[in-house]
């Protein structure tokens, strides 16, 4: 269940990001980085390991896809959006390990 929330999660955020909120500009991060953050944070101890890249790859993807505009066939992008996609898994993958460290650190996670 907590890695379809992560999927969901990601695509809403990468979809939101790149038709709405913040378009072609560098603060749709502030929000991806709170939802990484947050992951790693009500993750169990070693959750945020899968969690964050699941979380990352689903964002980055969907910010691809729903970004696309050009002439060529998205389904011959996809191939190229994966490889970003893993990007975006490293990405989450830092975020939820430094959420997982806030937790230790003081907060209380459910």
């Amino acid at each position: 269940m907590r890695s379809l929330i992560a999927v969901l999660l990601g695509a809403v955020l990468g979809f939101v990001g790149a038709r709405f909120l913040f378009v072609g500009s560098w603060l749709s991060l502030v929000p991806w980085s709170l939802a990484g953050l947050a992951i790693g944070f009500w993750s169990h101890p070693v959750g945020w390991l899968r969690l964050g890249p699941i979380y990352g790859f689903a964002l980055l993807f969907a910010f691809m896809i729903a970004g696309y505009s050009g002439a060529a066939p998205l389904v011959s992008r996809v191939p190229f959006f994966a490889i970003i996609g893993f990007a975006g898994a490293v990405y989450g993958a830092v975020l939820a390990f430094v959420g997982s460290l806030l937790r230790r650190k003081g907060g209380s996670a459910p």
